[in-house]
């Protein structure tokens, strides 16, 4: 199965393409979309779904993974992430491809096996489980890496009956 994970954003989006086949993980592609402060929002947002469907264009995948938004301060901050998010759910339901979204909660215990697990943790087994020489950067590359996996194992668990997933 071929995943696309997303860490959603609007300034960076952080995706990755991976493979998993017979509980093994390999990386087709990953990086991040940026978008410039100096760009007027709409444009912005445009951009993002542009290139979004371009990734899903050229590697085909089967799902979807996106990671829901966490914030508990500031507002501004979120409801511009959600924008990002917005367009990053919509651009995949666009493409017909199944969109399962995880909470930051599930995707640290899927990578790491705690739920409480630090930043650095989760980088770093992203790092081990996919096998890359160094740690994918920016952080939105790794946590988006992070979404995949987790969709990985939360998929096997639902061909055992358990669902996890939301579609559009």
């Amino acid at each position: 199965m071929i995943i696309l994970g997303i860490d959603p954003g609007f300034a960076i989006t952080g995706y990755g393409i991976v493979k998993y086949e017979g509980n093994k993980f390999s990386v087709i592609d990953y990086g991040a979309i940026t978008t410039k402060a100096s760009m007027q929002f709409s444009e912005r947002l445009l951009l993002l779904n542009n290139r979004l469907e371009n990734i899903i264009r050229e590697f085909k995948p089967e799902t979807a993974a996106i990671e829901e938004l966490f914030f508990n301060k500031n507002a501004k901050t979120a409801i511009t992430a959600a924008h990002g998010r917005g367009v990053a759910l919509l651009a995949a339901a666009r493409s017909g491809i199944e969109v399962f979204e995880y909470t930051p909660l599930q995707v640290k215990q899927a990578v790491v096996g705690y739920g409480r697990a630090e930043k650095s943790q989760i980088q770093q087994m992203v790092k081990v489980i996919l096998n890359l020489p160094e740690i994918p950067r920016p952080d939105d590359v790794a946590d988006a890496l992070a979404v995949a996996i987790c969709h990985g194992h939360s998929y096997k668990m639902g061909e055992l009956g358990v669902r996890f997933n939301v579609k559009l």
